[in-house]
């Protein structure tokens, strides 16, 4: 095996990744791609000399938007023949829907296999640039800081499942190298061309435009600016959980606000919307939240009701809880 670069930092993410005791079982959420097929040589190379993964599935979502979907598959599936692993395809039904909602069925379909067969590491082909392309898709439509670093290289799902993004630091550029490198039979995806979809527009005209009329290195600046991001959102979160816990009733679904009400807005409004995502697997909006902070504060002990959703808030008595 010929090694690269590429192989030597993979080996190096993996091995002080403390989590990833082995043997285990892994999932990885493919494509016929050039990050997907980069990362599939990446995993069955190292594999191969560490015998490290005793189970290594794959999983393909046919989304059914282009009229070469079947040929796609069938040429994943000669591919992944070759590595002798296992892989699953899975179609969506209904082909007319935003490209977030698909997200979401398909992010659904990839956790409900990986809980069915007991896998705990799901592996995906996000590189820097889909961290580049994300951050600013989140900035145009408002996000706020938890939503700047989206694209983490470890994120922790319910059942203790894990979504690992091994090539998060690596260029697009030298992906494409690396498959050019071992001749890897990449699919190209006519869908990845079309102006009509944000990402592709960042990609093809606003990240070279900002790179050629702002800063050549605007690439470099924005992920420095992730960086320091991630660690600040990870301390604001950290202590937001903290405060989640010693705010909660040992018993009943509430909170009690006034164990919160003097700190920082930034910490209400996390423990806010750990709370409700916790019990009930619901983001807050920006006008709920805002209703909840402001009731913090009041002076007198009105009993207060707010209806959202299928959920009754009540605030009475220095509580928070569900009716």
């Amino acid at each position: 095996m010929t090694k690269t670069y590429l192989h030597d930092k993979f080996l190096s993410i993996i091995l002080k990744y403390n989590n990833l005791s082995k043997p285990l079982s892994i999932l990885l959420a493919v494509s016929g791609g050039k990050d997907s097929l980069c990362l599939i040589k990446l995993i069955e190379d190292f594999n191969n000399i560490y015998n490290y993964f005793d189970t290594i599935q794959y999983i393909y979502i046919d989304h059914q938007w282009r009229n070469d979907s079947k040929q796609n598959i069938q040429h994943l599936l000669n591919y992944i023949d070759i590595t002798n692993n296992q892989i699953y395809i899975y179609q969506i039904s209904k082909v007319h829907m935003s490209e977030s909602t698909i997200r979401k069925i398909r992010y659904q379909i990839i956790l409900k296999h990986a809980t069915k067969y007991k896998i705990r590491f799901i592996f995906t082909g996000h590189n820097q640039t889909d961290q580049l392309e994300t951050f600013l898709l989140n900035l145009i439509r408002g996000t706020g800081v938890e939503g700047l670093s989206s694209l983490p290289f470890i994120r922790h799902i319910k059942n203790y499942i894990q979504i690992i993004r091994p090539l998060i630091n690596i260029r697009t550029g030298d992906i494409s190298w690396f498959c050019h490198k071992f001749n890897l039979p990449v699919w190209s995806d006519k869908t990845n061309y079309y102006y009509s979809n944000y990402r592709n527009r960042i990609r093809y005209e606003l990240l070279p435009y900002l790179k050629e009329y702002f800063s050549p290195k605007i690439e470099y600046n924005i992920i420095n600016f992730l960086k320091l991001s991630s660690i600040e959102n990870e301390y604001i979160k950290q202590n937001a959980i903290k405060l989640y816990i010693s705010s909660r009733h040992s018993y009943y679904l509430a909170i009690h606000y006034k164990t919160i009400k003097d700190q920082h807005l930034a910490l209400q409004k996390r423990v806010l919307n750990i709370f409700f995502y916790y019990n009930f697997n619901k983001f807050l909006n920006g006008n709920i939240i805002n209703q909840l902070t402001q009731y913090l504060h009041r002076k007198n002990e009105i009993e207060v009701s707010i209806i959202w959703e299928d959920l009754k808030i009540r605030i009475y008595r220095y509580w928070i809880y569900i009716q």
